[in-house]
């Protein structure tokens, strides 16, 4: 039979083992941040790549007429780029048909002040083929060109997998 003291040790962790849990625990908590961060940073981006979409609207109906990218905002029939924003975006500009979408006001410290491009890339001699759109450090397909600069310079880690260079 066992005493009252044996079965005390038995069913008790000890010290070492609940600082060991503990060890554990803030081991896998701090592995989990970074992933959670860029999850949280992409969701921000996406508000740029949101509005991005009313932008290239406009650029589709001014290729489709001219065959030609508009220079900037005011050709593409857009407001000034500094009136283009959000709660993470500072401003849109078109330049050459390219949409930069330029990041910050409440967006994290890590992509305040950076930038991301969506260019557009037309089939080579048929202008009346559509538009598809190259998202920052991605390319072109064969056969495609994509049109205007690329000023992309956020980290890849907080792109979305179709906007990181392939290959």
């Amino acid at each position: 039979m066992l005493t009252g003291e044996k079965m005390k040790r038995q069913s008790a962790f000890t010290l070492i083992e609940l600082m060991i849990v503990v060890a554990i625990i803030g081991v896998l908590g701090s592995m989990a941040m970074p992933t959670y961060q860029s999850r949280i940073i992409r969701a921000q981006i996406s508000e740029g790549v949101e509005i991005s979409n009313f932008v290239k609207k406009n650029i589709g109906e001014y290729y489709q007429k001219s065959h030609t990218f508009p220079l900037d905002n005011a050709q593409a029939g857009l407001p000034k780029s500094t009136y283009l924003i959000g709660n993470y975006v500072t401003e849109i500009e078109v330049v050459q048909g390219a949409i930069h979408v330029h990041l910050g006001n409440r967006i994290n410290a890590h992509v305040k002040g950076k930038i991301l491009t969506f260019r557009p890339a037309v089939v080579e001699n048929s202008p009346n083929s559509p538009i598809s759109w190259v998202c920052g450090d991605a390319q072109a397909v064969s056969g495609m060109k994509a049109m205007g600069d690329n000023k992309t310079n956020v980290p890849p880690s907080f792109l979305e997998m179709d906007c990181r260079k392939w290959g």
